[in-house]
């Protein structure tokens, strides 16, 4: 499988490069201990029925494999999708999203799959490739060097075969639900999750920028008295809010917000859709 993007491919971004490098250290951890009788894949393998006496499990499955085809696939697959992503986003804000996608693998398996183990990456892998899809509909990906397809179809195949699989009830050892659960988390953080900044950020570039005035006159008159400042309409007000707030979120996140400042960004999406 490859793409073709937007971006020069030139090297692996920092958080691709950590994930992939932490997911073959963990593959060949498990295999090794495998070798001398200890079960350290057991220790990290997510179960929904087993969650309250093994928490952190919600996050260490994504890092466990089934085999080197398992994690070989994933790898390839964040090797190609998350570099672009990673530099258009930020490393924050990837591997932000990145978790966020895999956490929702572990939410869907407790809804539909309670009592079936989920291991692999696959869940946060295929949110990174809904995210390459919706950024880059109609980039072409090949299948297996050969066939192009593109992206956002490429995706829709992913989502309809694992709802296929999954309520079907497919008896093939795949966490089908994890899949599901790492598309919707996805979707929904892309769509809602992200939208009051995108939309601030947008009325941010929309807003005047302060104009020199030429004032006629000889080099040796006297400057002009600097006029009095006129008390900023409402609309400045909010902008200036909107600045304070962005300037916060590129500090501390979006989940620093308060409600108030969270309500003004939804004040501020709206007047920007409005106009």
């Amino acid at each position: 499988m490859a793409y073709g993007s937007p971006f020069s491919f030139s090297g692996l971004t920092t958080w691709v490069k950590r994930l992939i490098v932490a997911n073959l250290v963990i593959f060949v951890a498990t295999w090794a201990a495998a070798r001398f009788g200890v079960d350290l894949g057991g220790l990290l393998v997510f179960t929904p029925a087993s969650a309250l006496r093994q928490p952190w499990t919600v996050l260490t499955y994504m890092f466990v494999h089934a085999g080197i085809l398992h994690v070989l696939f994933n790898m390839l697959a964040l090797f190609f999708f998350g570099p672009p992503l990673e530099e258009r986003w930020g490393s924050r804000e990837f591997i932000k999203y990145y978790l966020i996608c895999g956490l929702g693998g572990a939410a869907f398996s407790f809804l539909f799959a309670f009592h079936s183990p989920v291991i692999g990456a696959s869940a946060a892998v295929y949110g990174v490739m809904l995210a390459f899809a919706m950024n880059w509909p109609d980039s072409p990906i090949y299948i297996w060097g050969i066939f192009p397809v593109a992206a956002k179809w490429l995706v829709l195949i992913f989502v309809a075969l694992s709802l296929f699989s999954g309520f079907g009830g497919a008896a093939d050892g795949v966490a089908h639900f994890a899949h599901l659960g790492g598309f919707a988390a996805g979707f929904v953080y892309l769509k809602f999750g992200r939208l009051r900044a995108g939309a601030a950020a947008r009325l941010k570039r929309l807003r005047p920028k302060p104009r020199l005035t030429v004032i006629p006159g000889s080099a040796t008159s006297a400057p002009p008295k600097p006029a009095r400042r006129a008390r900023p309409s409402e609309e400045e007000r909010l902008l200036d809010d909107v600045d304070r707030i962005l300037d916060k979120i590129a500090r501390t996140g979006m989940s620093s917000l308060t409600p108030e400042e969270r309500r003004l960004l939804d004040e501020a999406s709206r007047r920007y859709r409005k106009n």
